[in-house]
């Protein structure tokens, strides 16, 4: 036992030398550690997780290798180990997560029990570790509860959420037990929130009549003895349920909407604010799940109940949590009834905007003081470098940042029936771009600018641009300043979006100015920290990890690239070829994203930012040829699909919109194009988009050029590639070029005695059904006319129907039906 004892005080040290800041220290541990044999590896770390006098960062090391060694080598491991060990291990683990008192630590032991519990649960949803469903709908504590949803929902194996369901449900119905029932009712929300609709629906009935009884029952304990727990929980289960289940809860809807609204009506008392908010978030989950049709006979009721609790607003007290259900609850309305619902505005939109307009606490804090405040404490930091950072209190944030979203939502959804509010709420979230007011809030300040342009319309070009340039300094400036990467993003796209909104004349020269200096900024960046990312790969200390957290950094980078792709994009759109000479600015960066030894990724975009250049500004465009036209066409057959899909669009609007000296490069590309398209695995998920863009380009070089390419050779290829059903965009452009070439009688697309008709039958009832054709498409019209032509004819006829299948001849019907 003595020699044990000392072994794991040895463990001990090597664990903390595995934490060691020294290179050498910590290298040297690794190595021993390495040399510990899997079942002593396993001892060792359960010890040091179990053992109470370990030192907290001894335990949560040991936490983390543990979990790392069975989810990476389980099977090498685990089936070795005695059947005693095994048990050992399962005993351990759930005995640690009902006596640990660090919150941490029991945190990341449950991390280590749901990795055991999925490699525990074989391919036909059998559970070899029966007692950790036993021990979670026993345990009383609610810690774990968010861990039973991740662990036992999407990634087990259906047979098995038959048997999570009914325990959960069985434990649901224990009525002597409250608090378990409680717990297993959170404990469905977390299954029903992450289990995909398809995977629930089977349970849905069982579900639902379970879900009705204990209702019912503990709506009767409220009434008697006043207790609510458990009724917080159910209600909450239902929304959840609902949520997921969408129209299929349309059934069930009578079942609960009764008993929901008599709690709404009469849970007035102060301790029942809860259950209330509650159940008017049930009530518009549901509502916004069965859809309209069913939901009205209901709605004018609901929201004279949502109503009356909205005029009795200015009464609650400021932490009475139904303010954000109700918040919450207004905008679901709002999507239900849509226009229906502006009537409400004047009721809605003055205590939405008290709430949006809260000021939180805010401070800058160097490094050291950042010691003393966690953000366990109630704050949100962001990093502004140089040892400083800038706090925000969330309390109240959270309620600001959804009122903010709803505030998103109705312009969303009420468009010119927002506009009597869209001054006073632009001049708000224009103030929200600020760091003062959470990522949350910020995001979605950015969301809703192009929205309430999109508002404003209404009113005229003059209201609109005054709005605009009142938005527009907030949003270049907030490009400029931004330090979160994800707000930025979205700042990004919606600064984007208005600019395609507004269109031609939308920037002055100082925003072109200052605009062109933060693009160039934001690329320089990006080259910048891609050779700090290169320079920490050679480090002595780069390992998994360390690759790990620089992957994630690239893909934050490379996103940011794509939101620069966007604004050009918008720049370009509407400025045509006049803006060349300030791109010119940012010319020698877009090269070098083009360069062959760049990851894929800036290849990718590099090439969508000249397919910009190509299709906005041409023929002028021709001027920057020597710079992107042999990469284009090299790219053409690149391993990166998302390569090849950006050079394969750049080929066809060279084609479409390049003019004569694009020429000899369409005669060139063909032969590439169709290579690419040939290639036994171009139908494969990860190249179909390129494939079909391929496809497009040899149809627009037909279609715009066909002085480069020899069309009755490669017409019938082009045929017989039909239809795209990936790229909707790049779709339309081809059933666009059949109609041409079907309504001018081309005789090679129309075969001999009209035999070509049924494939191309087959060609459009494929594009409905994908919905690559849609009613709105000027496309639509021509080949319902040409089924109209065909149906004149009733042999033809009966030919082209015959080869349909069942679902091919609905989309026929659907098309003539529609267009």
């Amino acid at each position: 036992l003595t020699a044990m004892a000392d072994q794991q005080q040895q463990f001990y040290i090597l664990l903390g030398n595995l934490m060691s800041p020294d290179n050498n220290v910590r290298k040297q541990a690794e190595e021993t550690y390495d040399t510990i044999l899997g079942q002593n590896k396993v001892t060792f770390l359960l010890q040091a997780i179990r053992d109470a006098s370990a030192a907290e960062e001894v335990k949560q090391m040991g936490a983390v290798l543990l979990r790392r060694l069975l989810s990476s080598s389980f099977e090498e491991i685990y089936p070795g180990l005695t059947l005693e060990m095994q048990t050992v291990i399962k005993t351990e683990l759930l005995t640690s997560i009902q006596q640990e008192t660090s919150p941490n630590i029991r945190k990341k032991v449950c991390d280590i029990a749901a990795e055991l519990t999925r490699n525990l649960i074989d391919d036909d949803g059998n559970n070899q570790w029966p007692e950790v469903l036993k021990f979670l709908f026993d345990s009383v504590n609610s810690d774990i509860m968010p861990w039973l949803g991740r662990a036992l929902s999407t990634e087990s194996p259906k047979k098995f959420h038959d048997k999570v369901i009914s325990a959960l449900l069985q434990t649901m119905e224990d009525q002597s037990n409250p608090r378990v029932q409680a717990h297993a009712a959170a404990a469905l929300i977390n299954f029903t929130e992450d289990c995909p609709k398809s995977l629930l629906i089977p349970y849905l009935d069982s579900l639902v009549q379970h879900l009705h009884v204990i209702m019912v029952a503990k709506l009767q304990e409220l009434i008697q003895k006043g207790t609510k727990l458990v009724l917080e929980q159910v209600v909450t289960s239902i929304a959840s349920v609902a949520d997921t289940a969408e129209e299929k809860f349309v059934p069930y809807y009578d079942l609960f909407m009764p008993s929901l609204k008599h709690i709404v009506e009469n849970g007035v008392q102060k301790e029942l604010r809860l259950l209330r908010g509650k159940t008017i978030e049930c009530i518009s989950l549901i509502g916004l799940a069965v859809g309209k049709e069913k939901f009205m006979p209901d709605a004018s009721a609901v929201m004279q109940l949502l109503l009356k609790t909205q005029t009795d607003f200015n009464d609650l007290e400021d932490d009475d949590p139904q303010i954000s259900y109700m918040i919450s609850a207004w905008a679901r309305m709002c999507k239900i009834l849509g226009k229906e619902f502006q009537q409400y505005l004047p009721v809605v939109m003055g205590p939405l905007m008290k709430t949006a307009s809260i000021k939180p606490e805010v401070a800058l804090l160097d490094t050291q003081d950042m010691e003393n405040i966690s953000e366990d404490d109630g704050w949100e930091f962001v990093n502004l470098g140089d040892q400083q950072s800038f706090g925000i209190k969330t309390a109240g944030l959270e309620e600001k940042a959804t009122a903010c979203q709803m505030l998103v939502c109705y312009a969303k959804e009420l468009k010119e029936g927002f506009v009597e509010y869209t001054e006073q709420v632009v001049k708000l979230m224009a103030r929200w771009r600020f760091l003062n007011c959470g990522s949350r809030v910020r995001v979605a300040a950015a969301e809703s600018m192009p929205l309430l342009l999109e508002c404003a319309r209404v009113r005229g070009p003059e209201y609109l641009t005054q709005m605009w340039h009142f938005m527009c300094d907030a949003l270049i400036k907030a490009i400029g300043t931004e330090p979160d990467s994800d707000v930025l993003s979205e700042i990004m796209h919606s600064f984007a979006k208005c600019i395609e909104l507004m269109g031609d004349g939308c920037l002055n020269n100082e925003h072109f100015e200052e605009l062109g200096g933060i693009l160039k900024g934001k690329l320089e960046e990006h080259f910048k920290n891609q050779e700090l990312r290169q320079t920490k790969r050679q480090d002595e200390d780069y390992d998994e990890e360390v690759e790990e957290s620089l992957q994630d950094e690239d893909e934050n980078d490379v996103y940011i690239l794509t939101k620069v792709s966007d604004v050009l994009h918008s720049v370009f759109s509407s400025y045509k070829e006049k803006v060349l000479p300030w791109f010119e600015q940012l010319l020698q960066l877009i090269v070098q994203l083009i360069c062959p030894t760049r990851p894929w990724a800036d290849r990718q975009w590099g090439l969508c930012i000249f397919d910009d250049v190509v299709e906005h500004c041409s023929p002028a465009s021709f001027k920057y040829a020597e710079y992107f036209l042999r990469p284009m066409l090299q790219s053409l057959c690149d391993t990166s699909s998302e390569v090849r899909q950006a050079a394969a669009y750049g080929v066809g609007v060279m084609a479409q919109y390049g003019g004569e000296t694009y020429r000899p490069f369409c005669t060139e590309a063909i032969p590439l194009l169709v290579r690419v398209i040939q290639a036994a695995d171009s139908r494969a998920k990860e190249n179909v988009n390129a494939t079909e863009n391929c496809i497009s380009a040899v149809g627009k070089v037909m279609r715009f050029r066909p002085e480069c390419v020899n069309v009755n050779e490669i017409l019938p290829h082009w045929l017989s590639w039909l239809p795209l059903n990936e790229d909707k965009e790049e779709a339309v452009h081809t059933f666009d070029f059949l109609c041409d070439l079907i309504e001018s009688n081309n005789p090679i697309v129309l075969g001999l005695d009209n035999a070509n008709l049924p494939k191309i039958f087959l060609i459009i009832a494929d594009g409905v059904a994908n919905e690559s054709i849609k009613s709105e498409d000027a496309c639509s019209k021509r080949l319902a006319n040409v089924v109209r032509q065909v149906q004149v004819s009733a042999g033809l006829w009966t030919q082209c129907v015959s080869t349909l299948n069942e679902t091919q001849q609905k989309a026929i019907k659907d098309l003539l039906n529609t267009a």
